[in-house]
C-alpha cells in the first residue's frame, strides 16, 4: 500500500538508500559490489578516477538544483500551480525535490507510474491521459478510499470512456475527479474535437455517481503546425470551454471547491502563462496547472531549442543537466572513431548526442573536431577532423538530447558535483 504520511514518504525513499549495488546497475564501480546505494554515496567517489566504468550517465547536481529553484519561481511568478510531468525521469527522489520546490503534485501517463509515485509517497497526481483499465481504476478507488489526503485527477474524452470508467467504479466511497480533454486539433493526438461534443461528456460524467466533473484540460503541444499564434488561440479555446462549463453550473453541480484547467508541456509554457493570466473570475477558484516535465534536466538538443525560456531570456535560462561520458575505443583511421556508448545508453530518437569534451590524463578540453554521426546499439559512429585530438582510451563526454529517453535507459545515475564528486544516486522506475 502507499506510504501516505510525510514519514512513511521518507522512509520509502530511505529504502532506496538501503538498496545493494550490483550487476543491475551500469556505469558503476565493480568494487563496490554488495555495499548499499547509500554506503556508496557517502563515499563521495570521484566519476572520473574512483573506478567507474564507461559508459557512465551522470546527473549535474549543480544544474539540476538550477533548474529546480528556477521552474519553481517562474511558476510563482506566473500565479501557475505546478504539478511537473513525472514521466520524464520516473525517479522518486527527483519527484520529492520537485515538491519541495513548490510543486503542487506530480503528472503523470499510465497506471503503473502512479502506484511508483504512491509508493513514494505523492499525494497529489494528475493522470494527463484517459483511464479505462478496470483493474488500475478499482485500485485508484482503493487508495482513494485508504487515504484522504490523496488527490487524484484524470482525462475523460469519450461517453465510451465514461461508462468504463463508471462500471468499474461501481460501489466505491468517493467519486473518482475528471477533466475533460480538449483536443489540441484535428489530427492530434487524444481528447475531444468540439467544444459542443466536451457538452456530451460533461453530462455523461454528471450521471455517473462515481465521477465528479472538476475542469478542463489539454496539451498544447499536439496543435498543428504550433506557432505562438495557433498555441495561443488553442488555449483561449480551453479557457473559454471552462468559463462555458461554470456558467453553465456544471462545476457547482458537482460540488468542486475549485476548478482545474490545466495545460503546459515543455515547449509552450510561456503561452499558458499568458492565457491563463487572462482566464474571468468564475464562481470558484480556478486551480492554474502547469504540467511541463522536462526541465528537470533539460537537455543539450531538442528543448534547448524548443524552451520558452529562448524567447522570453529575462526570465532566466534552464541548464542542460545530463553528460553521457564514453571511452574511445577504436581509431581506425584520422578521420573516424569510435566509443562504447550506443542506443542502449543514449537518448537518439530525436538527435544524437553532442560531443562536448575530452578527458585525457585529468585534463579536460573541448571536442574540437569531434561530431557523432550514427549510433549502434553499443558503439557511436564519430567523424574526426585534422583538428581532433582524440586517442584510444580517452574520456568523450556528450550532450543529449530528449531527457525523457535518456532517464529510462538508466536505472541509477550518479548525481556529480562540478569536481567529479557523485554525491548521491538516482533511482529510476521505468
Amino acid at each position: 500500500m502507499a506510504a501516505g504520511s510525510p514519514a512513511e514518504s521518507q522512509e520509502a525513499l530511505a529504502r532506496l538508500a538501503a538498496e545493494r549495488v550490483d550487476h543491475r546497475f551500469k556505469g558503476l564501480p565493480p568494487d563496490a559490489d554488495g555495499l548499499t546505494v547509500g554506503a556508496l554515496a557517502a563515499q563521495r567517489r570521484n566519476l572520473f578516477t574512483d573506478g567507474f566504468t564507461t559508459p557512465v550517465l551522470a546527473l549535474s547536481a549543480e544544474r539540476l538544483r538550477h533548474n529546480l529553484e528556477l521552474m519553481e519561481t517562474y511558476a510563482a511568478r506566473h500565479g501557475l500551480v505546478f504539478a511537473p510531468h513525472g514521466k520524464t525521469s520516473m525517479a522518486p527522489q527527483l519527484f520529492r525535490r520537485q515538491i519541495e520546490h513548490g510543486a503542487w503534485g506530480i503528472t503523470l501517463a499510465v497506471p503503473h507510474q502512479v502506484r511508483v509515485a504512491r509508493e513514494f509517497g505523492i499525494d497529489r497526481i494528475f493522470l494527463a491521459n484517459e483511464l479505462v483499465d478496470a483493474a488500475a481504476l478499482r485500485w485508484i478507488a482503493a487508495e482513494l478510499a485508504e487515504d484522504a489526503d490523496f488527490r487524484f485527477i484524470c482525462y475523460v474524452d469519450s461517453v465510451r470512456g465514461v461508462e468504463l470508467m463508471d462500471a468499474a467504479l461501481r460501489g466505491t466511497p468517493r467519486p473518482l475527479d475528471v477533466v475533460v480533454e480538449l483536443a489540441a486539433g484535428e489530427g492530434a493526438r487524444t481528447g475531444v474535437r468540439t467544444e459542443a461534443e466536451c457538452a456530451v461528456i460533461a453530462d455523461a460524467v454528471a450521471r455517473a455517481t462515481t465521477l465528479r466533473l472538476v475542469g478542463v484540460a489539454g496539451y498544447e503541444g499536439e496543435v498543428p503546425r504550433a506557432d505562438p499564434e495557433r498555441v495561443h488561440a488553442w488555449l483561449r479555446r480551453l479557457t473559454a470551454l471552462a468559463a462555458d462549463f461554470d456558467k453553465a453550473g456544471r462545476f457547482t453541480a458537482s460540488g468542486v471547491e475549485e476548478i482545474v484547467v490545466s495545460a503546459g508541456g515543455s515547449a509552450w509554457f510561456d503561452a499558458v502563462a499568458d492565457v491563463f493570466a487572462e482566464i474571468p473570475e468564475l464562481s470558484l477558484p480556478v486551480l492554474k496547472l502547469l504540467r511541463s516535465g522536462a526541465y528537470v534536466s533539460h537537455d543539450d538538443g531538442h528543448y534547448r531549442k524548443l524552451t520558452p525560456f529562448t524567447r522570453v531570456p529575462e526570465e532566466g535560462a534552464l541548464h542542460p543537466a545530463f553528460r553521457l561520458w564514453a571511452q574511445v575505443v577504436s581509431r581506425p583511421s584520422p578521420e573516424q572513431a569510435f566509443v562504447n556508448a550506443g542506443k542502449r545508453d543514449a537518448a537518439y530518437d530525436l538527435d544524437l548526442p553532442l560531443a562536448q569534451v575530452v578527458r585525457r590524463d585529468g585534463a579536460e578540453r573541448p571536442a574540437t573536431g569531434v561530431s557523432v554521426t550514427a549510433l549502434s546499439d553499443q558503439h557511436a559512429w564519430l567523424r574526426t577532423t585534422p583538428q581532433a585530438d582524440l586517442e584510444v582510451g580517452d574520456w568523450l563526454g556528450m550532450g543529449l538530447s530528449h531527457p525523457c529517453t535518456s532517464f529510462d535507459k538508466w536505472q541509477l545515475i550518479p548525481l556529480v558535483e562540478a569536481d567529479g564528486t557523485v554525491v548521491d544516486y538516482i533511482r529510476t522506475y521505468f
